[in-house]
């Protein structure tokens, strides 16, 4: 028994011996691989297409009030004198208090600020100005936007 487990040992070694053409392939790929990296490469020179210089032309762009975008609430007055159809809305507030708050910063600076509140989204809208045209209430926008980013247009159902 001895005699045949260590006949079954002795087979085992010799059959998992690595052979030296596996070892000579693996060092020739890896050979082959490092003289492609010391190979410089050829840059190739880019192709540009010449520079024309051309006479600048002056281009007025004119603002399509028509194209502004108008949110279509209905609101009711909390405070201030009346809406008229196209308002300048700067804040909206779920509470009233905030809603007060920015309404006297607007005053302060020269505003009619009013509060309209939309009983839809639960909001207190506080509009810094209104205007019978829209023409006037997107120029009314764009001069609030540098202080209040996120200034838009209502138009009061």
């Amino acid at each position: 028994m001895f005699l045949g487990a260590m006949l079954c040992v002795a087979l085992a070694f010799t059959s998992c011996k690595p052979k030296e053409s596996a070892y000579k392939q693996a060092y020739l790929k890896a050979k082959a691989a490092d003289e492609a990296q010391k190979t410089p490469a050829v840059e190739e020179t880019p192709v540009v297409t010449p520079m024309v210089e051309r006479p600048a032309t002056e281009t007025r762009v004119v603002d399509n009030t028509d194209n502004a975008v108008v949110r279509q609430e209905s609101v009711t007055i909390v405070s201030g004198a009346g809406l008229r159809s196209y308002s300048v809305v700067v804040g909206s507030f779920g509470v009233k208090a905030n809603a007060e708050g920015l309404q006297q910063r607007l005053k302060n600076a020269g505003y009619a600020a009013q509060i309209a509140y939309n009983a839809d989204r639960n909001m207190y809208r506080v509009v810094a100005s209104t205007f019978d045209s829209k023409s006037e209430a997107v120029q009314s926008r764009d001069q609030l936007r540098s202080n209040y980013a996120d200034a838009w247009l209502l138009f009061a159902k």
